[in-house]
């Protein structure tokens, strides 16, 4: 019992704060001395553990190459090409990307896309540029709203497309599982054909409500320019009557 007392330090890490990274490490680490294993058992099982899952890692060569993009002016330039584009608007913008997102997930090719490699660098400030050339500088209210658009049009794409691809790890994972515990014949193919319907009423439906965000923005920059000029129209009519 006395080896769930790396429980405890996760809890405590957790309570006080701490880097989440640095308290797993800490708690395994803890766990291991009081189950009797030597310090070099404890290094082999660190390093086994990093090398059978080196794939999550790949963010940390990721996130400079778009800090790098980023710093010279990716973001620049995606405003720069829509706004070349002057019949594509924000909801057209982002109902394309879901298609391109789902059809490329349906391949297998997920990597292609994403919140940190496409969404932030290229697809949002592309939104954001469609908008302004319609309806001027945007409130924040606007370009958050902008912003959480384009990140639904990724989460979407994604979820949806993927269930398409043959060797998605969930696809498998529910075809071995079937057919270890009800001791079926279950094969990935049916169940990517089951998901397309699916993926279509997605696409359909979710392509409507980046299609509305349009109106929805047309609507919020009216109530924003009466308040604006009623606010003016107020300011004036004082210092009238101050003179």
């Amino acid at each position: 019992m006395i080896v769930l007392f790396g429980i405890l330090v996760v809890v405590a890490g957790f309570a006080t704060r701490r880097n989440p990274l640095l308290i797993v490490g800490v708690a395994g680490v803890v766990t291991s001395l009081l189950g009797k294993l030597s310090s070099m058992k404890v290094l082999a099982a660190f390093g086994t553990g990093f090398a059978s899952s080196r794939s999550v890692t790949i963010f940390v060569i990721v996130l400079p190459v778009i800090g790098l993009l980023e710093y010279r002016g990716l973001q620049e330039q995606a405003r720069t090409l829509i706004g070349r584009l002057g019949a594509l608007s924000t909801g057209r913008l982002l109902a394309i990307y879901l298609v391109l997102r789902q059809l490329s997930a349906a391949l297998g090719l997920t990597g292609l896309g994403g919140p940190a490699q496409a969404v932030r660098p290229m697809v949002a400030p592309m939104a954001e540029a469609a908008a302004e050339r319609r309806h001027g500088t945007l409130t924040e209210r606007m370009r958050e709203r902008v912003r959480s658009y384009a990140a639904s049009a990724d989460t979407v794409g994604l979820f949806f497309g993927e269930d398409c691809f043959l060797a998605v790890g969930s696809i498998l994972l529910i075809t071995g599982f079937a057919n270890a515990t009800y001791h079926t014949h279950l094969e990935p193919t049916q169940l990517a054909l089951w998901a397309i319907p699916s993926a279509l009423c997605a696409t359909v439906i979710h392509g409507l409500q980046l299609l509305r965000l349009d109106r929805a923005l047309d609507r919020e920059n009216a109530t924003v320019q009466t308040s604006t000029a009623k606010q003016t129209t107020v300011g004036r009519a004082r210092a009238g009557e101050a003179k």
